[in-house]
């Protein structure tokens, strides 16, 4: 087993401890988190790298809720944008420690923004500096983030809905068993990917999506990338339909994130056209027609704007099955490091050495 594999089959366990904390321990600054973002004239979610993906996916409760916030990684927000006084800054990140996010603290401190920083690790610089720290309990992962990145989109999407609605024992205990159903159906799910033709080497991969989905696309993509060694596109459906269909061949697969209950119809009619036109579709969401994809992913029913929670977990999986069918090493990095500390090149010290040695 790879321990990207067992780095997802462990999600459930994660995802439980992520809601015993924000019911219990971080109730208290999740509450606080949500006051001052509701007091604050200016908003801003940001994050780096997969923190990045958690942050698109839980925008859309802040929007629906009437409560619109700023959307700009943490590179963008550090170079081409100016805080304005007592803005909140919401950053998201695993380690705390990425390059951009240790300056973007800088620059929030000088303008006088509150940063609420939401993090796995006490240690880093974001939870030690942000005015008010969500540290999220969470065994590291190996490699890719796993875990990490889904319980900081749980508590994201903890923060979002206590600043719109409200965020309590409730909603986390159907939230756990969804998250307890989806561990039942992870044993079928690694069974419809063995030997599933959409898996075929050296295709072109675009995932597409919308509202919380977007940000499990983006995910997705980067899984593909990190795990798979392999180039893939993420795009909102939308906004693929405006063109972008174009390149649309026999030789490109696709995975279709299906929402329970928003533009379905629409996003099964371009699954539909895509398969017409020789594309391989892979389709995730809820209660989908088995018939109506070349690999379909049946997720069980969640709480609205919270599927992002579980239907990431489908996408590991194939991403993990495709790295050992291709033959190429999930658990290792060949050019990134772990944490990137530094905003100069693609390679660390230690990476640079290890590759000028090979």
């Amino acid at each position: 087993m790879t321990h990207f594999l067992d780095d997802i089959l462990r999600q459930p366990e994660e995802l439980q401890r992520a809601f015993d904390y924000l019911c219990a321990a971080g109730q208290g600054t999740l509450q606080t988190s949500a006051a001052a973002v509701r007091k604050a004239r200016h908003v801003y979610v940001t994050g780096i790298g997969s923190s990045w993906h958690a942050a698109l996916s839980v925008a859309p409760i802040f929007s629906r809720g009437a409560n619109p916030v700023h959307m700009l990684d943490a590179g963008e927000l550090l170079q081409f944008a100016t805080l304005p006084p007592a803005a909140v800054v919401i950053v998201i990140s695993r380690s705390g420690r990425s390059a951009e996010v240790v300056s973007l603290l800088a620059k929030a401190r000088e303008s006088g923004a509150v940063v609420i920083g939401i993090s796995n690790s006490p240690d880093g610089a974001l939870a030690q500096e942000a005015q008010i720290a969500m540290v999220v309990p969470t065994k590291p992962d190996h490699a890719i983030s796993v875990n990490t990145y889904s319980t900081l989109a749980a508590a994201a999407g903890a923060l979002a809905t206590a600043t719109v609605t409200s965020f309590g024992e409730k909603l986390a205990a159907s939230l756990v068993a969804s998250v307890a159903e989806t561990e039942s159906r992870i044993a079928h799910w690694r069974t419809q990917i063995a030997d599933n033709a959409w898996f075929a080497c050296d295709k072109a991969t675009y995932f597409l999506g919308r509202g919380g989905a977007l940000g499990s696309c983006h995910e997705a993509r980067l899984l593909w990338e990190e795990g798979a060694k392999s180039p893939a596109t993420a795009l909102g459906t939308g906004s693929f339909r405006h063109g972008p269909q174009e390149m649309v061949t026999p030789d490109v697969r696709f995975g279709l994130w299906i929402d329970a209950h928003r533009m379905r119809e629409q996003d099964l009619s371009v699954a539909r056209d895509l398969r017409r036109l020789g594309a391989s579709v892979m389709l995730i969401g809820q209660e989908i027609p088995d018939l109506a994809g070349d690999l379909v992913f049946q997720i069980p029913s969640i709480a609205p704007d919270w599927q992002f929670l579980i239907d990431i977990i489908p996408a590991q999986l194939a991403a993990e099955h495709l790295a050992r069918l291709q033959g190429v090493d999930c658990d290792a990095f060949r050019n990134c490091s772990y944490v990137v500390d530094g905003e100069f090149g693609l390679m660390n010290e230690e990476v640079a050495m290890r590759t000028e040695k090979d």
